[in-house]
């Protein structure tokens, strides 16, 4: 019998596996963590199958998401970003993903982890939505608009309201998998 899975996910390999492996799993390695959020700025204004299909592209390009090498990115590095056929190549997420991963670190020595200060928000625990069909989903709330401010004052760039939603999903801080999903039940 084939899975239920949530509606969104139903048109390829790529989002399947995506999907029944990672999406909405409780991450708290603050290596996965960095990835998700400079993944999910990058997909800002663009398809998340977009992103997923040159994820490894990003891996490599990225030193495999190594925040301490990304916070001391030089001009030079930015070039060859920017030269990069296999990621997107915008000036402003790249250099987005230098303050971000300042930032990460900033927040590391704050709260000894990054995974400590941003799943603080949600008492450490992921929060059911409960959603029964994925119009019951929405694409921000007042948490993660809460989450985007304190974000934004700490001097993250690329981290509004939706991308911060994005990756409460995708990390499992909120459980936004269909009342008729496998990974619900």
């Amino acid at each position: 019998m084939e899975k239920k899975r949530c509606g969104w996910c139903e048109k390829d390999d790529l989002y399947r596996k995506y999907h029944d492996e990672e999406w909405g799993t409780p991450v708290y390695n603050d290596r996965t963590l960095f990835e998700f959020l400079i993944l999910e700025s990058f997909q800002a204004g663009l398809s998340w199958y977009t992103i997923l299909s040159k994820r490894d592209n990003f891996r490599k390009a990225f030193d495999h998401f190594d925040y301490k090498k990304i916070a001391v990115y030089d001009s030079q590095k930015i070039e060859e970003l920017m030269n990069d056929a296999g990621i997107i190549r915008n000036r402003l997420k790249i250099l987005s993903a230098v303050t971000n991963a300042q930032k990460f670190m900033e927040v590391q020595k704050e709260f000894g982890s990054f995974s400590e200060y941003i799943w603080g928000f949600v008492n450490g625990k992921p929060l059911d939505q409960k959603p029964k069909t994925l119009s019951d989903i929405p694409a921000t709330t007042d948490l993660s608009d809460f989450i985007a401010k304190d974000l934004k004052k700490r001097g993250f760039k690329f981290m509004g309201s939706t991308v911060v939603y994005a990756h409460m999903q995708a990390t499992g801080m909120i459980n936004d998998h269909i009342e008729s999903c496998f990974k619900r039940l």
